[in-house]
């Protein structure tokens, strides 16, 4: 298994001093928030996306995702329907160009009847698909919003059925909707890209906090992903298992940009990192066999 963090704990800061604290922090990769507040962004040019490309490779570090903000449930006109699948195409082509395996985008269905936000979602999503099957990228829809258990994403790509299509499981959003773990793994297990990680002081209050000081059942969703049989080439595999080989990745979102008033990300990412290695090493608990049926 390997680590990232989302440059949405470090907001505008330049990809060089991103890179620097992924390296000195033991970080693997990074997921790279696409907004034009960021350095990084949909409307860089081919020079610029090079360049970021290059730094990163110079660096040792990967780019683990373009992390969008598109609404694919959400209600559109004509129009609308046209930018979302613009900006779509957008981000797919950013990814490719950066080398990244993954887009992140959100459902936004808000409170549409579920049935009509799913299929516009998945019809949107299937759209997109051959454009990311070409590209080498895999969209993956957050758990997030209107469907933020593992469950209601589940519904959507379902609908989807294409291995370019998968989902990122936010586990502080599939928590909030009242899902265990180890049901959000099995509903996205045969969709899943990778995993996004936090902490939080409660439910009633989401200000950010270092790994392991929240409520967050995190032990309980990184053991979900030590009970799948692996080495099918990391996450989305054939068995839809999560391999902690050279394909599994954990990637800390620390929501600075929406809470000025959290304590600056730097100084928490070795902690945090070292964190999730001593839940990865930790052994996965042993469930006794269910008794005999009477």
């Amino acid at each position: 298994m390997r680590f990232a963090f989302s440059t949405l704990g470090v907001p505008g800061m330049p990809v060089a001093d991103v890179l620097r604290l992924a390296t000195r922090a033991g970080y693997q990769g990074v997921e790279l928030r696409a907004h034009p507040e960021e350095p990084v962004h949909p409307l860089i040019g081919m020079r610029e996306r090079t360049a970021v490309r290059g730094q990163f490779a110079d660096a040792g570090v990967e780019i683990l995702a373009v992390a969008g903000y598109t609404q694919v449930a959400a209600a559109q006109d004509a129009a609308g329907e046209e930018e979302l699948a613009q900006e779509l195409s957008e981000l797919v082509w950013l990814a490719a160009d950066l080398g990244a395996p993954f887009v992140r985008v959100f459902p936004g269905g808000g409170d549409r009847p579920a049935a009509e936000a799913e299929a516009d979602a998945a019809r949107r999503l299937g759209a997109v698909a051959p454009l990311a099957a070409d590209r080498g990228v895999r969209v993956l829809l957050e758990t997030h919003d209107s469907h933020r258990t593992g469950a209601a994403a589940a519904r959507i790509l379902g609908l989807v059925g294409h291995r370019n299509i998968g989902a990122l499981w936010d586990v502080l959003h599939s928590w909030l909707g009242g899902e265990e773990p180890a049901d959000t793994y099995a509903a996205l297990a045969p969709y899943l890209g990778y995993v996004q990680v936090k902490d939080v002081v409660s439910a009633e209050d989401t200000t950010p906090l270092p790994l392991g000081a929240g409520t967050l059942p995190l032990a309980d969703a990184v053991a979900t992903l030590g009970r799948g049989p692996g080495g099918h080439g990391g996450p989305g595999g054939p068995d839809g298992a999560v391999d902690q080989g050279p394909g599994g990745w954990l990637c800390w979102e620390y929501e600075k940009r929406w809470y000025p008033q959290a304590a600056e990300l730097p100084a928490l990412l070795t902690a945090g990192r070292e964190h999730l290695q001593g839940l990865l090493d930790a052994p996965v608990p042993v469930r006794p066999p269910a008794p005999p049926a009477r």
